[in-house]
């Protein structure tokens, strides 16, 4: 496998204790600079593919390669340092602090990873404003929309430049417009840093923007 594979999955199964497939065979690579979707029928196992990716959840069987790493037998301590510092995840529903302004929302991650209030901050003020939300900094998020709070979730997961998003339906709540320009901000970030994406969508819209497409049909993935 070549450096400019960001994630690859191969041969991976996931079963319940009671043996019952999840899913099974499941062979997935995303480069750098690409965008990959994932669709399929609700239930049918994307979402465990995506926490497997993530290191959230383990393989019964198979291997989970990230930024040329075998990172199925790692140590729970190598696991957390590729979340913190490699991927990152955008889900459907938001997550924000409510207890926490907009923009502090956007500076915990970055005080998390060790950067100092100030660079935060700073970094913070620079992401609202790319994603139009600089005059919301002070607010709450239950004082701004559900289409900016998704904004305000995704400036928060990209701020520490991950080289690897996995995102779970993450305009599964909002209405057309805000969905497609919430999908834009996710693709754009991808193609002008080089980065990747796995996006699980039930939007074939959104789904047809990317680079490559697969389904899941029968607990195994097909190539469109």
């Amino acid at each position: 496998m070549g450096g400019n594979v960001a994630l690859e999955l191969t041969s991976v199964d996931k079963s319940f204790k009671d043996n019952s497939v999840v899913v099974k065979d499941i062979n997935l690579s995303v480069t750098r600079g690409q965008v990959v979707a994932l669709i399929g029928n609700s239930g049918a196992g994307k979402t465990t593919i995506l926490q497997i990716a993530g290191l959230l959840d383990k393989p019964t069987s198979g291997i989970v390669t990230i930024d040329g790493i075998n990172c199925t037998q790692a140590s729970n301590k190598h696991k957390t340092h590729v979340r913190r510092n490699f991927l990152s995840f955008v889900y459907q529903f938001h997550y924000l602090l409510q207890e926490l302004s907009v923009l502090e929302n956007i500076m915990l991650p970055q005080l998390i990873a060790g950067k100092s209030k100030a660079e935060a901050k700073k970094n913070s003020q620079a992401m609202l404003e790319k994603f139009g939300l600089e005059n919301k900094a002070s607010s709450m998020v239950s004082e701004v929309s559900g289409g900016e709070r998704q904004r305000v979730a995704i400036a928060r997961s990209i701020v520490n430049s991950p080289k690897l998003l996995l995102a779970d339906e993450p305009t599964g709540n909002l209405d057309p417009t805000n969905s497609f320009n919430v999908f834009l901000l996710l693709h754009s970030y991808v193609k002008e840093n080089n980065s990747s994406m796995l996006i699980v969508t039930h939007n074939h819209l959104l789904a047809e923007k990317a680079d490559c497409i697969f389904q899941l049909r029968d607990r195994s993935l097909v190539k469109l």
